[in-house]
């Protein structure tokens, strides 16, 4: 969303450094960080909320479906949550083979 990179960040953390000095920035990180962890708590409540009115009929549904590319991508390809582990299929050589990877040629194969 931002694209912050760690040359930006560190660049904003000198801007900081110099705007409320080095006494502040402490506490101003302290309550930056307060906030972020109460507003990660008011939205794990909003989707905890949002799964009890929906009922058991939806227990499997996920707020991240709504993004339109997971969408399509879950219905066109499987479950994105499925354990890779599940789905690999062995090779004739005893390797697993992950969806869509095609086993080695051999010649001396029937």
């Amino acid at each position: 969303m931002f694209d912050l990179s760690l040359p930006k960040l560190l660049v904003l953390a000198v801007i900081a450094l110099v705007i409320f000095g080095p006494n502040e920035l402490p506490a101003i990180a302290s309550q930056i960080g307060r906030a972020l962890r109460d507003l990660h708590k008011i939205a794990e409540a909003a989707k905890n909320d949002l799964r009890e009115g929906l009922g058991p009929e939806f227990a499997d549904f996920e707020i991240e479906d709504l993004n339109p590319k997971r969408f399509v991508h879950k219905h066109l390809s499987g479950d994105l949550n499925a354990d890779q582990g599940a789905r690999q299929q062995p090779a004739a050589n005893g390797t697993s083979l992950t969806p869509g990877e095609r086993p080695p040629f051999d010649p001396n194969a029937t």
